[in-house]
C-alpha cells in the first residue's frame, strides 16, 4: 500500500472495518474467502492516496479509548499521551485532582474526555476555533459521558475563558508546524485539517497568542503542558521564559526519546 509504513497492518484494519469484524478475527480466519468486497478496495486505494487511516475506518485509539475522527480533526497521536501523563502527575502531586483544567484547540476532544475520564472530580474547559471540530468534540464527550463536567467552547484559544475562568491547569497542543515544512501528500499530514497543522512562519505564532492571553486565565502558580514538535521546543522554551521569567520549565521526551513538551510551573 503506497504511502503508508505500515501496508500489512492497514489492510488488516481496513478490510476488518468493510467487513464489520473485529481485527482479531480477522487474524485468525486469514485464510478464508472473502470474496469481492469493493468498499475494501475504495478504502485500499484512499490508503494509497495517503489519507490517514482514522479518516477511512471514523475513529482513533488514545490513551486506550476509542474517539470518533474526521477530517475536520487532527489524529490523537500516541505522542500526547506523554502529555497526558505529566498532567495527571502534576495535578494528583498537588492535589489539585478536583481543580479547573483547559484544553486549548481541542479538536477532537480526546485530551479533554481523557483528563476528565482519568480525574472524576476535575472540571474541564475546551476551547475550539473550528465549529466542525467542534461539534466531533461534543460526540466524543457524550459517548464517553463526560459531558457534566466538560465544557465546550468556541472561539480562539483563550479568548472565550477570559474574565469567566481562573485554570488550575492549562493543556494545549496548537498547531505548530511551520507554514513551510507542512507536507505534501501521500504524507498524512497532508490531509488533516490545515488550522490544526499550520504554526506559522516558525511554527510558534499559536503560541505567541497563547502566551499572552494565559496571565488572564491562570491562577497563581497554575501549570502548563504544551507540545511541539522537537525543533521548536527550543524556541519556544525561550518564548515562555520571556513571559514568564519566574516560571520553572521542564522539557519533556516522546517514545521516540525526542523533546515533545514543555511543562511550566507559573510563580505564585
Amino acid at each position: 500500500m503506497a504511502g503508508s509504513e505500515s501496508a500489512p497492518a492497514d489492510a488488516q484494519i481496513l478490510l476488518a472495518f468493510a467487513l464489520d469484524l473485529e481485527r482479531g478475527y480477522m487474524l485468525a480466519h486469514a485464510d478464508d474467502d472473502i470474496g469481492e468486497r469493493p468498499n475494501f478496495e475504495v478504502l485500499v486505494a484512499e490508503r494509497a492516496r495517503g489519507v490517514p487511516i482514522a479518516y477511512l475506518v471514523g475513529h482513533a485509539w488514545f490513551y486506550g479509548r476509542p474517539f470518533e475522527v474526521t477530517s475536520d480533526v487532527l489524529v490523537p497521536r500516541p505522542e500526547t499521551e506523554h502529555l497526558i501523563e505529566a498532567a495527571l502527575d502534576e495535578l494528583r502531586g498537588v492535589k489539585k485532582t478536583g481543580g479547573v483544567v483547559v484544553d486549548v484547540g481541542t479538536g477532537s476532544g480526546a485530551i479533554a474526555v481523557t483528563l476528565a475520564r482519568e480525574l472524576p472530580d476535575l472540571r474541564i474547559f475546551a476551547t475550539e476555533i473550528s465549529e466542525a471540530a467542534l461539534a466531533v468534540a461534543q460526540r466524543n464527550v457524550a459517548f464517553h459521558a463526560v459531558a457534566e463536567r466538560c465544557s465546550l467552547l468556541h472561539g480562539d484559544l483563550l479568548e472565550p475563558l477570559e474574565g469567566r475562568v481562573q485554570a488550575d491547569c492549562i493543556v494545549a497542543n496548537l498547531p505548530y508546524v511551520p507554514t513551510a515544512d507542512i507536507p505534501s501528500a501521500p504524507n498524512p499530514v497532508a490531509f488533516e485539517p490545515r488550522i490544526a497543522v499550520d504554526g506559522g512562519r516558525d511554527g510558534l505564532g499559536p503560541y505567541r497568542r497563547l502566551l499572552a492571553q494565559v496571565p488572564r486565565v491562570a491562577t497563581p502558580g497554575a501549570s502548563l503542558f504544551l507540545e511541539a514538535a522537537p525543533a521548536t521546543i527550543e524556541p519556544l522554551a525561550k518564548l515562555i521564559e520571556g513571559a514568564f521569567p519566574n516560571a520553572l520549565i521542564t522539557i519533556g521526551e516522546d517514545y521516540a526519546g525526542c523533546d515533545r513538551y514543555i511543562q511550566v510551573s507559573l510563580a505564585r
